[in-house]
């Protein structure tokens, strides 16, 4: 039974409130701190023959909260309801604490008819929010209405071409591989409709198709279907990008034109910024007149010359430009950048064309390498740290070929340092050696290139960049090693030869996608370096390695810890099939050989090294997530007067630029934004960061999303690698600032806020009032099931930025 199941009235049984009562829940609200809040509820019995009221209390005991009637009923003392009859009880709210205080009412009635021994369950939550004057000024100015998509009526429409960014990029890279569109089959789109469920609404030949589409979803990974596979999870998830990415269409919106060049156009677009949604130099959106009722509607395509804060700069047709008056309104509609999905494509199918069966499946007859050589270090701290220099000697010596080495770096243990001294080593021990060092992101790949040119020739280092990136953007220290034109602005793809006379070339995941379209011939890199590998997606992992890698020879490194934050993705389709899934954490889940071995309990460093000196936190914070997950491996390295530098304080420091606060949303927050020197992100943006003190705000505060946040892994409440990013990105100090009610719901934070107050660091609402009816709990475990929601849901309850990073 769900949720519905249990909320509705039953067996002539009818409960009613002097407080409205909608979807079974009665809220009240107060802003009177100790004074009591009565809440009156009336039982009657509609039926046709009488019955026992046996019980009423709550699921969750606490103190704020108490119930009152005249006679006391209990299982022991319970009182008869003939036809007719009702009879009152109340709920008495309290408390010293302002908050948010959920609660559920367990009301129990008992059949008089012989032979019926069957309980009957009726359920009312109660929600009381005790508000400060401050949170109901910062309240809501009108009830939240979730997204609801459009009814979108098929419109002939004629597109108009637009006038795309001159130079964005000097292609002297001439391709030699092919790209293709891999478009999804027209029948994929109506199964996932359906959620790939047999279901009336499917067509015969359509719901043909599905028991092959789940056969393949459901079977283990394996060389044989792994392009096919992955192509289908790639499919899932461009088909909920495209319902997501039109959340953001707008309606009778104003465009002006551009100051500096009146060839542009200028439109607003909220969250830009922050990736919500993400607009790349040289994407495109399309607008409608907003008046254009007529048929075929003309739809312009406004190419993306300029993206500044919270507006746009677009290029459009002339015949839009000559009859263009400023505050002219439009209809928006964003576009989907699929060039990194196409990539991805390609590589799963090139992954098989080469043969890296042996790489991505690798068996126990890796691990044949040479000898392990000695080292004189370039970074002469890594001298004192065994798993670091482990790390490096095996990756020099191959041992693992052909099988990835991996690197398991948590937080604060130097992965990336461990990663640098590695290619540099590679240099000065091969001269013929050529590597390539890729991560995710367009940040990491800097401080991946900055950190590899600190040492030797800064002219062997080349920094690879996509056309779409922001030329101001690029770090000083990096603009002599790159391929940006500084006297056009623009960037240039070197030719085919001048790449591959560099010696380390460092680019994005995505962007080495050129090199294989370019035809840099396979086995040209002996070394292929992958940092926050397992922030990427196995088939965005694999786009710097299908087609480049020579599994016979060639050596391919992945650094990055699978307990902390993977990739992020849109499709719970694909998410729950493994999608979302790093190569780099399915070989340490699935692969003996990455795996601990027993009776030792250690990891085989032939294949994989685990750092465990930790050079960020103080003990008392890196406590918790070391022991739930690192096996309480990790040591305390961080220096001594930093990470004791907040023990003794009795406030926070009044000094702003010392405080960074991660939030679930922040959107939310926007007005902390103000404040230019506090850093206000999620917990996504600071992965791989870290601060002196960080805040973190656990705002999802309603009982309603558990079972959402542990089917999908959106919020703090289940997810154990959000969890873990947050606690520790601190140095000194970690503030958190949440819900016990609601976080006590989850074993992980359950544990966390154990400890705080074990060790003197609780404050707020008095933990030890909750206490939990075993029993009722037991009997009534399906009472949170969230009913469905409009549209994606991941898009609906986290809205994750959108990936933009080429």
């Amino acid at each position: 039974p769900n949720r519905q199941h249990y909320i509705s009235d039953k067996e002539g049984i009818v409960i009613t409130s002097d407080h409205n009562i909608k979807n079974g829940k009665i809220k009240i609200t107060t802003q009177s701190i100790q004074m009591t809040y009565v809440v009156k509820l009336n039982i009657q019995n509609k039926a046709g023959g009488s019955i026992h009221f046996t019980l009423y209390t709550f699921l969750c005991r606490m103190c704020c909260f108490s119930l009152q009637d005249e006679k006391k009923v209990t299982p022991a003392c319970p009182i008869l309801l003939n036809p007719g009859d009702s009879y009152e009880v109340e709920v008495h709210f309290r408390s010293s604490q302002f908050g948010y205080f959920p609660a559920t009412l367990v009301f129990e009635f008992r059949p008089c008819t012989q032979g019926n021994s069957k309980l009957i369950h009726i359920v009312r939550d109660i929600e009381a929010t005790l508000q400060t004057p401050l949170a109901k000024d910062l309240g809501p100015t009108a009830p939240y209405k979730p997204y609801k998509a459009p009814v979108s009526q098929p419109v002939h429409t004629i597109v108009e071409e637009g006038f795309p960014p001159e130079r964005l990029v000097v292609q002297q890279l001439k391709d030699m591989v092919s790209l293709g569109l891999y478009k999804y089959p027209p029948f994929l789109k109506l199964l996932v409709k359906e959620r790939l469920q047999d279901s009336d609404n499917l067509q015969p030949t359509v719901r043909k198709k599905l028991p092959s589409v789940k056969a393949l979803l459901e079977a283990p990974l394996d060389a044989k279907r792994y392009a096919e596979r992955f192509e289908l999870l790639l499919h899932l998830e461009k088909l909920q990008m495209e319902v997501d990415i039109k959340r953001y269409d707008m309606q009778g919106q104003l465009m002006t034109r551009d100051r500096r060049n009146q060839r542009l156009l200028v439109l607003k677009v909220p969250g830009v910024a922050e990736n919500r949604p993400s607009v790349l130099t040289g994407d495109h959106l399309m607008v409608s007149r907003a008046e254009d009722k007529g048929k075929p509607i003309t739809m312009y395509k406004g190419y993306v010359h300029r993206v500044e804060l919270e507006q746009v700069k677009l290029g459009f047709s002339i015949k839009l430009l000559q009859n263009f008056v400023d505050n002219m309104k439009f209809n928006v509609e964003f576009t989907l950048n699929c060039f990194p999905l196409r990539l991805q494509h390609r590589a799963v199918q090139l992954a098989i064309r080469h043969q890296l069966g042996p790489v991505l499946f690798p068996s126990a007859t890796s691990g044949w390498g040479s000898s392990l050589p000695e080292l004189r270090l370039y970074d002469r701290k890594l001298e004192n740290n065994p798993e670091q220099c482990a790390a490096v000697r095996h990756i020099l010596s191959g041992v693992s070929k052909p099988a990835p080495y991996l690197v398991f770096g948590p937080p604060g243990t130097g992965k990336t340092v461990t990663i640098v001294e590695a290619i540099k080593q590679v240099r000065k021990l091969d001269p013929q050696a050529r590597v390539l060092a890729c991560a995710p992101s367009n940040s990491a790949s800097d401080l991946l290139c900055e950190r590899v040119r600190e040492h030797g020739d800064g002219h062997t280092v080349f920094r690879l960049y996509a056309g779409s990136r922001d030329p101001g953007s690029v770090p000083t220290a990096l603009l002599n090693c790159c391929n940006l034109d500084k006297s056009n602005g623009c960037f240039v793809l070197p030719s085919k030869n001048t790449l591959m006379e560099y010696k380390v070339l460092v680019s994005t995941l995505v962007t080495a996608g050129r090199l294989v379209s370019g035809g840099i011939p396979v086995g040209h890199f002996s070394h292929i370096f992958i940092d926050e590998a397992g922030h990427a997606m196995e088939p965005e992992c694999i786009i710097a390695v299908a087609g480049l890698l020579q599994p016979g020879t060639g050596q391919l490194v992945l650094a990055g810890d699978p307990k902390q934050l993977g990739p992020i993705l849109r499709s719970p389709l694909a998410i729950q099939h493994g999608l979302g899934l790093s190569l780099l954490e399915r070989l340490m889940l699935d692969n003996p050989l990455y795996q601990k071995a027993k009776p030792k309990g250690a990891y085989d460093e032939h294949f994989v090294s685990k750092l465990l000196h930790n050079y960020r936190s103080h003990p008392a914070i890196l406590r918790i997530p070391n022991e739930l997950f690192y096996d309480g491996e990790l040591q305390v390295f961080a220096d001594h007067h930093l990470r004791e530098s907040c023990c003794t304080w009795e406030h926070l420091p009044k000094k702003v630029e010392k405080i960074n606060k991660a939030i679930r949303i922040d959107k939310e927050l926007n007005q902390l934004k103000n404040i230019k020197e506090l850093k206000v992100g999620s917990v996504e943006e600071f992965q791989g960061q870290e601060r002196k003190v960080i805040m973190v705000s656990t705002v999802r505060s309603s009982a309603t999303y558990v079972k959402m946040d542990k089917e999908f892994n959106l919020g703090f409440l289940t997810n154990e690698k959000r969890f873990n990013v947050a606690m520790t990105r601190a140095k000194a100090l970690l503030i958190v600032v949440g819900n016990p009610v609601i976080l006590n719901k989850d074993l992980i934070w359950k544990r966390f806020i154990h400890y705080c107050k074990a060790e003197g660091g609780y404050t707020g609402f008095d933990y030890a009032d909750i206490e939990e009816e075993d029993d009722l709990v037991t009997r009534l475990a399906a009472l949170n099931i969230q009913e469905d929601a409009e549209g994606g849901l991941i898009q609906q309850y986290m809205e994750p930025q959108w990936r933009n990073e080429q």
